[in-house]
């Protein structure tokens, strides 16, 4: 029998680089698709039939009907926006049953105090602000690492719900009205509206590690889906204009509950240039024409907050430190298409004067791009479905980037439908 790879998906930049459309190419393939990290702080868009989708929660591979989607345990969860999801999709013609789409019980538990402590805390730094998405993401990390977090194996037993919920409230409303001057939340009120709630998610949350171990029985396939990217990282990105979860390849068996052994393959989504939503450095950063032209034809605006983003150039030094701390196998090249019509093309090679890549924002500001000149195309490559038909000099930016990043690019995505992919080496034969 013909072995089907369980494979990781990973941002290899700051996120946004084209993760959810890949996943969704790919889920075809595979019986499960899993979330295993991150919030609904992430977008993920997908357009399939001319029909765009943004999810935050579900997983990309929910439109593909022979898929099992899972949210793991690394995941923390906004019901609300949960459910929503579900409702969006219903209303668009795709029903979601409990069975498909599978919740898992050991996940954590978004609830309001952590949305407003986030806003508080943000607005409290002020110019030092961090650029957070506000949705609660980052304390519902921080009370699941101070074991103090709910999860939803304990949110669909009332009593227990309430009896955690009561006394984690006694010192959340302590710091949100001692601490930043708010008013207080209301616990009754909170329990009265997360009641029905509760009761509509029961049917979806359950056993996620049986599933994936399941699936890792029957060969039929895991695809391992990421939010945001390598240098939003708790550790090893550009701390602190970080999320607050692990976002590399790593993470995909501790938010899961897979093992190291049965990875087969990691993925790299890399953008054929280089944005970044929120502070922090950039060191690509163009904000002049070209990266506003990047932005504009690009459609660079964040998915979950419309933010506009900062745009710049390739920074293969980035990507190569990726490609180290995540092991990957292959990348899969995105927004290739973007890049047309501009004159001339640059790729950072180095930083000067820099023998590593900088682990603190201070030193990484102060990197100094070292630029590679390469000529560009003006052909409209967006409808090209095989390598051979992309100009040489487009052909010439792919080969430039595998050899200064170190890994083969095994797919070419130029434009946001699924038929809008180049496959040079397929990770799956079937």
């Amino acid at each position: 029998m013909e072995t089907v790879p369980n494979v990781v998906v990973v941002g290899t930049q700051w996120g946004d680089e084209g993760k959810g459309k890949i996943v969704d190419v790919l889920a075809r393939h595979v019986g499960v698709v899993v979330r295993f990290q991150g919030g609904n702080n992430a977008g993920h868009t997908l357009v399939v039939d001319g029909e765009k989708i943004v999810l935050h929660l579900v997983p990309s591979g929910i439109l593909n009907r022979s898929t099992t989607c899972v949210v793991g345990n690394g995941v923390v969860v906004d019901p609300k926006v949960f459910l929503g999801e579900l409702d969006q999709l219903a209303t668009r013609g795709h029903k979601i049953e409990p069975g498909r789409l599978v919740l898992s019980s050991a996940a954590h538990v978004i609830l309001p105090h952590h949305q407003v402590l986030d806003k508080l805390r943000e607005q409290a730094r002020g110019a030092s602000a961090i650029g957070t998405t506000g949705k609660g993401i980052g304390p519902a990390y921080e009370d699941k690492a101070a074991r103090r977090g709910i999860r939803f194996a304990e949110m669909i037993q009332p009593d227990v719900f309430e009896e955690r919920l009561r006394a984690v409230m006694v010192d959340k409303n302590r710091m949100i009205v001692d601490w930043f001057g708010g008013d207080a939340l209301d616990v009754d009120a909170i329990l009265a509206e997360y009641r029905p709630i509760s009761e509509r998610l029961a049917p979806y949350i359950g056993d996620a590690v049986a599933i994936l171990h399941e699936a890792v029985r029957e060969n039929s396939g895991i695809l391992f889906e990421g939010a945001q990217g390598t240098f939003l990282d708790i550790d090893h990105g550009t701390f602190p204009y970080v999320t607050s979860s692990n976002t590399v390849a790593g993470a995909a068996c501790a938010g899961s509950g897979i093992g190291p052994r049965h990875i087969d393959e990691v993925v790299g989504i890399v953008k054929a240039y280089t944005t970044r939503v929120g502070a922090g450095p950039f060191p690509t950063e163009d904000d002049g024409e070209v990266g506003k032209r990047l932005r504009d034809v690009g459609g660079e605006y964040g998915a979950t907050t419309g933010r506009p983003r900062r745009c710049g150039w390739f920074d293969a030094v980035l990507v190569r430190h990726a490609s180290m701390v995540n092991g990957l196998s292959q990348l899969a090249l995105t927004k290739l298409d973007v890049l047309s019509g501009l004159e001339e093309l640059k790729i950072c090679t180095s930083y000067r004067e820099m023998d590593f890549f900088p682990s603190d924002a201070p030193s990484m500001s102060r990197a100094e791009p070292v630029y590679e000149v390469m000529p560009g195309w003006e052909e409209d490559i967006s409808q090209c479905t095989s390598q051979d038909q992309l100009p040489q000099a487009c052909l010439n930016y792919i080969a430039r980037i595998e050899e200064l990043v170190g890994v083969k690019v095994g797919l070419l995505s130029v434009g946001a439908a699924r038929k809008a992919t180049i496959f040079i080496d397929p990770l799956f034969k079937r």
